[in-house]
């Protein structure tokens, strides 16, 4: 592990802060003191990252490198035969999950942005990991229609309980009404079977014009995702225009309103609809407004932190912190607090370690891989 230890300000200091902002309060009773260490540092805008039964790390790095780093130290490997990725924009290699039999088989999955800045599409990998090499890697899916604009991929995936798949996906900025489209993958949560195919349980199988891998739609930009393991519920959160951020409670079938409804506005200032709701869409648990960008999530089930136990952290761009979203038992949220601000950089990704640490992924150009446990 890198030496270099990271300073936080106390607990009480960024709950007190976030008030002084007027943002929400503190979910819990009273802030947890926590350190934060750095693991890994010198990645290229990393954005997704998986565990390694060894103790390890696999991190994506948007300009499409996947970096091995060595248990116990930093120690840092490039994987050889990545798929090419469209690094470009907001394209490039972007999410990784590990079969829930890799120890044995080695699998993984890996999301990207595919093609040419004229016709490129979101693209779903299978490969095999032996050493720093993937062999054997597969296309699984291929969104369509290609699209001609190099943001809003999605690319988040998340393992349900039945080993299908869920990769999200973005509208393609330009093409937002694409998203209330069943003709179209573009701004959809898509479901498949670990080989790619549409399971005959998804909720537009036979539906004539309807694409069949399609579980929700009416989303912007998805770029987290999570299914409880404790309840089977799936949590996404999307990216609004100039606010609008939301975090949903994911059912198959469901229609999630964008652009029809929308609590943001253009960039422009106008108004991309007059509704915040609207018939037959359904509304955000939260949103946020003005915008937080967010970026990546997970649920916490470890023992470090138990008063975290069953909690979403849920990492944003901007203004650069974590927000911790206190569930409740029925998947209401009770309250919210706002984390690790005083790392003062995006943060792309937050994950629960098997350890029961935090860690968290910062998008820079000497990114960091860092480690959260608690403090004294």
């Amino acid at each position: 592990m890198g030496s270099i230890m990271l300073k936080p300000l106390p607990g009480c200091l960024v709950a007190s802060l976030s008030l002084a902002l007027g943002l929400a309060a503190p979910a819990a009773a009273g802030p947890l003191p926590y350190e934060i260490e750095e693991v890994a540092s010198g990645l290229e805008h990393p954005w997704g990252l998986e565990f390694l039964p060894d103790g390890g790390f696999l991190v994506t790095e948007r300009n499409g490198g996947l970096v091995r780093i060595a248990p116990g130290a930093d120690t840092k490997a490039a994987v050889e035969g990545v798929p090419e990725a469209l690094a470009m924009s907001q394209g490039g290699l972007l999410d990784i999950l590990l079969a829930p039999d890799f120890a044995e088989s080695s699998t993984l999955f890996l999301s990207l942005a595919a093609g040419t800045p004229k016709a490129n599409a979101t693209r779903l990998v299978r490969a095999t990991l032996e050493g720093t090499r993937l062999n054997d890697v597969r296309t699984l899916f291929l969104a369509e229609p290609a699209k001609d604009t190099t943001v809003h991929y999605g690319g988040r995936l998340a393992l349900m309980a039945d080993g299908t798949l869920l990769l999200t996906l973005g509208d393609g900025f330009d093409y937002r009404e694409e998203a209330q489209r069943l003709t179209s993958h573009l701004g959809t949560i898509v479901r498949l079977t670990p080989d790619g195919a549409a399971p005959a349980d998804n909720p537009f199988v036979g539906q004539a014009g309807a694409r069949p891998e399609i579980w929700s739609y009416g989303h912007r930009n998805v770029q987290g995702i999570v299914v409880d393991p404790r309840t089977g519920r799936v949590y996404a959160h999307e990216h609004g225009p100039r606010g609008g951020d939301e975090l949903n409670l994911i059912e198959p079938g469901r229609n999630y309103g964008w652009p029809l409804a929308t609590y943001g506005l253009d960039y422009s200032g106008a108004y991309v609809s007059p509704h915040t709701a609207y018939e037959g869409t359904e509304q955000p648990l939260r949103y946020w407004v003005p915008s937080i960008a967010p970026s990546g999530m997970d649920l916490y089930d470890g023992t470090r932190f138990p008063a975290w136990t069953g909690d979403l952290f849920l990492s944003a761009l901007v203004p650069g912190d974590v927000r911790r979203i206190d569930l409740g038992p029925e998947g209401e949220i009770l309250g919210e607090e706002v984390l690790f601000a005083e790392l003062k950089t995006r943060i792309r990704h937050v994950r629960a370690g098997p350890d029961g640490f935090l860690y968290l992924l910062t998008d820079e150009t000497d990114g960091r891989l860092l480690r959260v446990g608690p403090g004294k």
